[in-house]
C-alpha cells in the first residue's frame, strides 16, 4: 500500500464509523485514571516551560482536545477525516478543529508548544514513523513536548468491518523502546514512559512516552560561549603576533 492509499483508506473508514465511533468511546477518558493522569502531569509541564499552541494531531471526535483545554492548554485538534473534524466542531463549538495529515502538518516551524498523537500514530505504516516524528520535530519550539500514546505490540491487524461499515484500517501495535529509539532519532528524547497492563476489557496492553525538543540554552550561557570564542581568537591573534616578531626578530 502506498502512502496516497494509506491516507485515503484510513480517511475514508473514520468517515464511515464517525458518529458510531463517538457513540461507543464517548465516556472512555472518565474511566481511565491512570491517563488522565498522564494528560494532568504533560499539561504542567508544558505550562511550566511557558505554554504556547498545543496541537492534537489526529484528534478525532475532541475528547482528548477537550480534555486538555479544560487542563489550561491552549490545545487545537487536526484530523484526517472531514467527518471527525465536523462532528468535533460539533461537540465541542468554542475549540478549532481542521483537516490535516501528521506527515505534512500545515504549521510553520517551531512554532508550537507541544504536539499530542493519543492512539494517532498506530495506523501509520512504520517505515513512515521516522517522518510523522521528523515533522513533529520540525513544528516544536525549542523545549516543546510530544506525547505519544499506543498499544503494546508486535503485530498488525487489519480490519474489513467496524459498527457495521465496511472499513479498511490497519492498527499496528508498537514496543515503547522501538518508539523511544525513533523519537529520539529525531531530535526528540523520551523524558518520561509509562506503561500499565490492559483492563480485561483491552487485548494489550497500553503506553505513552513523553519526549521533548531540545531547549535553547540560557542567554547567559550562550553569552559565555560567545565570550569564549572572542577569548580563543584573541589568543589565537596574540600566539601569531608573538610569532612573527620572534621570526623577525630572528632574521
Amino acid at each position: 500500500m502506498n502512502e496516497a492509499d494509506f491516507l485515503s483508506s484510513t480517511r475514508a473508514s473514520y468517515n464511515a464509523i464517525a458518529l458510531d465511533y463517538d457513540k461507543q468511546y464517548r465516556d472512555e477518558l472518565a474511566a481511565q485514571t491512570l491517563e488522565r493522569a498522564v494528560f494532568a502531569g504533560f499539561a504542567e509541564l508544558v505550562r511550566n516551560a511557558g505554554g504556547g499552541p498545543v496541537a492534537d494531531v489526529g484528534s478525532g471526535p475532541g475528547r482528548v482536545t477537550a480534555h486538555l483545554h479544560e487542563l489550561g492548554l491552549s490545545v487545537y485538534g487536526i484530523d484526517l477525516s472531514p467527518a471527525m473534524v465536523e462532528l468535533a466542531r460539533r461537540e465541542h463549538p468554542g475549540l478549532r478543529f481542521e483537516e490535516g495529515s501528521m506527515l505534512s502538518l500545515d504549521i510553520a516551524d517551531g512554532t508550537l508548544a507541544a504536539v499530542v498523537a493519543w492512539y494517532s500514530t498506530i495506523h501509520v505504516p512504520q517505515e513512515r514513523l521516522p517522518d510523522v516524528f521528523a515533522e513533529f520535530h520540525r513544528v516544536l519550539a525549542p523545549g516543546g513536548y510530544a506525547l505519544v500514546g499506543f498499544q503494546v505490540g508486535d503485530e498488525q491487524r487489519v480490519y474489513t468491518e467496524a459498527f457495521g461499515h465496511e472499513v479498511s484500517l490497519s492498527f499496528r501495535r508498537w514496543q515503547p523502546d522501538r518508539i523511544a529509539e525513533l523519537l529520539a532519532a529525531a531530535g526528540l528524547p523520551v523524558r518520561a514512559r509509562t506503561f500499565r497492563e490492559p483492563e480485561r476489557w483491552e487485548p494489550t496492553p497500553q503506553a505513552s512516552l513523553i519526549a521533548r525538543k531540545p531547549p535553547l540554552p540560557p542567554a547567559g550561557d550562550q553569552n559565555a560561549g560567545d565570550q569564549n570564542a572572542g577569548d580563543q581568537n584573541a589568543d589565537d591573534q596574540a600566539t601569531g603576533n608573538q610569532t612573527a616578531r620572534n621570526q623577525t626578530a630572528e632574521g
